[in-house]
């Protein structure tokens, strides 16, 4: 069997959460890979056969997309040529995490695809999202359209919903607590959360930055360009983590029993619902950053420990999706 496997590159979670359901996609055929995106540090092991620039949007630095760079760096015409020269019926199975290119060559060229993804959990009425109408939910549901759905989730809100694919580098790692705080807020820039972290200088902070290319100190925080193997020691070693509403990295905090403050992007529909599904299971939110001060400081002096049941089942749920849609779409 011939299966192609779509990946959405924009941001680290997708990339890594490919690294470990990649392997079990091997064994049951010819595996080729798809990329687009331009925007992850972390990056996968195996050949990538197809590699696009697509369409992801660009991280700001007031907590929010940067529109402008995000509109700027789409380039339509690329876009539909990609599209139109994928070869998607070459596959006896595609797979699809997010990645708009190869959703769109198969709706056009008429292609059955499933998704694979964090997003396709919010098909689901059962799935926390905001309430009344919002243009993010209709941006996320025709962004990359697919036929089928196995998703992932902080919670089983439904039957084809499953918990977290935790990495086994995650897994594996030997955790402890040396007193400091990692944080990974992307949207932000080194300033504003320098700003925020000084106010507790007998605190370290670990800050891994989207923005600077090099490594610098200050008192009491240590700034380092994104890498996967730093932030990975820094994360076990930690007390507690700071980050935006993405879904894969406060899960694997959850899980190695760290305590998790959580800041969505400002009008990002899925990070808006990500941080409301971790927001009743206790985890603590800012929503504006008018409370940010106050829910940090409440943050630090709070022990909370939020218990997660991430178990390992990579290998049933890829089993699941080839027996249920493989040689069929």
């Amino acid at each position: 069997m011939k299966i192609l496997y779509a990946i959405q590159g924009t941001g680290n979670g997708h990339v890594s959460r490919a690294r470990e359901i990649i392997p079990h996609l091997k064994k049951y055929g010819d595996l080729d890979l798809l990329v687009s995106g331009t925007q992850a540090e972390v990056d996968l092991d195996d050949e990538v056969k197809y590699r696009f620039h697509g369409f992801g949007f660009v991280f700001g630095e007031k907590g929010g997309v940067d529109f402008l760079k995000t509109w700027k760096q789409f380039n339509t015409a690329q876009f539909l040529s990609d599209v139109k020269k994928l070869p998607v019926k070459d596959y006896d199975l595609v797979i699809n995490d997010f990645e708009p290119v190869c959703a769109w060559a198969c709706k056009l060229k008429g292609k059955k695809n499933v998704a694979l993804s964090h997003q396709s959990a919010f098909v689901s009425d059962k799935t926390p999202q905001l309430k009344g109408f919002h243009w993010g939910k209709i941006i996320m549901n025709h962004y990359a359209p697919t036929n089928a759905h196995v998703a992932f989730h902080f919670e089983r809100y439904d039957d084809f919903i499953n918990t977290p694919v935790i990495r086994s580098e995650i897994r594996n790692l030997n955790t402890e607590n040396l007193g400091h705080y990692t944080v990974y807020l992307p949207a932000y820039s080194d300033e504003f959360i320098l700003n925020q972290v000084k106010k507790f200088s007998n605190i370290k902070w670990q800050i891994f930055s989207k923005h600077s290319k090099n490594s610098y100190s200050t008192d009491n925080a240590e700034i380092t360009p994104i890498n996967n193997e730093k932030f990975q020691k820094s994360l076990a070693s930690c007390e507690g983590f700071l980050t935006g509403g993405g879904f894969e990295g406060p899960a694997e905090a959850l899980f190695l029993k760290k305590k998790v403050l959580a800041v969505p992007m400002k009008n990002q529909y899925e990070q808006q619902c990500n941080a409301l599904a971790m927001e009743n299971m206790g985890v603590l939110v800012i929503w504006n950053e008018r409370e940010f001060a106050s829910k940090l400081q409440n943050w630090v002096q709070d022990d909370k420990i939020i218990e997660v049941n991430f178990p390992d089942e990579t290998a049933q749920i890829i089993e699941r999706l080839i027996n249920t849609y493989g040689n069929k779409f």
